[in-house]
C-alpha cells in the first residue's frame, strides 16, 4: 500500500499551530500508512512546539512586512524568494499527496508552490476576518475551510467549505473534569468560579481590571482562576498573596485548560479565533475582551460575530478598567441572561471540525 504523504504549514501563534496539529491527528486516525511533514517559519514557536508533539518540521526564512518603515522590510523580498526556493526543494523531495495550510507566514510560499505544481491544496482560515496570507492563497488553492458565515466576501464562493475550527481533544473532554479542576486549582467547592484568560503574553488592561477588583471576588464568595501571562506575573502574585483567600489564584500560564474550563462557571477571555471556538464547545457564560494589538482588528470581528447572536458579552479593551467588573457583576446576578448565553453559544459549537477538514483533504487527494 502506497504511503500517504501530507505537508502541513502554519504557525507564528498557537492559533495557527493548534489547528495544524488537530488536523494531523485526525488524518492519522483515518489513514494508517501516513507520513506528515510540517513546514514553519524559522525562529517561530512552531519550530519547538511541533517536534514536541513528535512530528518533523522544516523551517523557511520568512516573516511579515512591518507596518512601519523599518530596515527589516528591506529583507522581505529576499525572504520571499528564499522561501519559495526552499519550499520548492522540500516539495520536490517529499512528494506530498496534499498540502494543507493553517495560516501564518510560512504557509504562503509553501502552499503557493504546491498549488503551482498541481498538488491538491487546502487552507483553513480560523478568523471571521482573514489574514492576508490566506486571502492571497485563496486565488490558487483548491479549497478554503472556514469557521464563520459570510466568508464569500473574502474568498471565491465555490472554494469555501464550512468546517469550523479544530479543537484540542483534551479540551473537548472538559465536562468530566470539574472535580479535577477544583482540586488542581485549589478552589472552594461551594463557590462559583470565574476563569480569566488574558493570553500567554498577558493582557495589561484585563490584568489591571482584575487586580484592582480582587476584593470583588472575595466579597462575593467567588473563586478566581486568573491567567496573567508573563508580563503581570509578579504583580498578580503579590495581590493574591495579600488577600490570602483560598480559591483566589493567579497563574502565569495555564497548561491544563481542560480542567480550568471544567471548573469554571463564568469565563472572561480574549477573542482569538481558536479561543472562541473552544468557548463555543465549553458553552459557559462568557465575556469577551478583544485584543486591539492584532492585524486588521480581527479579534473584535471574531467577538462581534458571537455577540451578534446573543452568545456572549463584549467589553472593549480600552473600557475594561471601568466596565469589566460591572459587566461581570451584572452577569453573575442575572441567571436568566446566563442561561440565554449558554443556550446561544452552544448552538455555535462545532465539535468535529478536524474530522471534517481531514475528510476534505482525503477527498481532494482522492485517497
Amino acid at each position: 500500500m502506497k504511503q500517504f504523504r501530507v505537508i502541513i504549514s502554519g504557525g507564528g501563534t498557537g492559533g495557527h499551530i493548534f489547528p495544524a496539529l488537530a488536523i494531523a491527528k485526525a488524518l492519522e486516525k483515518k489513514v494508517s500508512n501516513i507520513e506528515i511533514l510540517f513546514v514553519g517559519a524559522t525562529g517561530k514557536m512552531e519550530m519547538s512546539k511541533i517536534p514536541a508533539e513528535g512530528y518533523k518540521i522544516k523551517g523557511l526564512w520568512i516573516s511579515g512586512l512591518q507596518r512601519r518603515i523599518t530596515i527589516k522590510n528591506l529583507y522581505f523580498p529576499f525572504k520571499v524568494i528564499s522561501s519559495l526556493l526552499k519550499a520548492r526543494r522540500i516539495i520536490k523531495k517529499f512528494k506530498p499527496d496534499i498540502a494543507i495550510g493553517t495560516g501564518g507566514y510560512a504557509s504562503g510560499p509553501l502552499l503557493y508552490v504546491a498549488a503551482k505544481k498541481n498538488i491538491p491544496t487546502l487552507v483553513q482560515e480560523q478568523n471571521s476576518y482573514p489574514g492576508i496570507t490566506n486571502k492571497v492563497l485563496s486565488k490558487v488553492v483548491d479549497k478554503v475551510c472556514v469557521a464563520y458565515d459570510n466568508m464569500e466576501q473574502f474568498f471565491p464562493k465555490n472554494k469555501i467549505i464550512f468546517t469550523g475550527n479544530p479543537i484540542r481533544q483534551d479540551v473537548l473532554e472538559f465536562a468530566s473534569k470539574k472535580q479535577l479542576g477544583i482540586s488542581h486549582f485549589n478552589l472552594e467547592e461551594n463557590k462559583k468560579t470565574v476563569l480569566v484568560i488574558g493570553g500567554s503574553l498577558g493582557a495589561r488592561t484585563i490584568n489591571e481590571a482584575i487586580d484592582e477588583n480582587i476584593s470583588f471576588f472575595v466579597e462575593n464568595n467567588l473563586n478566581l482562576i486568573w491567567q496573567t501571562g508573563i508580563s503581570y506575573q509578579k504583580k498578580a502574585e503579590k495581590s493574591v498573596k495579600e488577600k490570602a483567600v483560598k480559591g483566589i489564584n493567579a497563574y502565569t500560564f495555564i497548561k491544563e485548560m481542560d480542567k480550568a474550563y471544567g471548573a469554571a462557571d463564568i469565563i472572561i477571555s480574549r477573542a482569538g479565533a481558536i479561543a472562541i471556538s473552544e468557548l463555543c464547545c465549553i458553552a459557559k457564560p462568557t465575556i469577551l475582551i478583544p485584543s486591539p494589538n492584532v492585524s486588521e482588528d480581527h479579534q473584535t470581528k471574531n467577538a462581534q460575530a458571537v455577540v451578534n447572536k446573543k452568545a456572549a458579552l463584549l467589553v472593549k479593551d480600552n473600557e475594561a478598567g471601568s466596565k469589566l467588573v460591572n459587566c461581570l457583576r451584572e452577569l453573575y446576578d442575572d441567571t436568566v441572561m446566563q442561561k440565554e448565553l449558554i443556550r446561544n453559544i452552544k448552538n455555535l459549537a462545532v465539535m468535529d471540525a478536524a474530522d471534517k477538514i481531514a475528510n476534505e483533504a482525503l477527498i481532494l487527494s482522492k485517497k
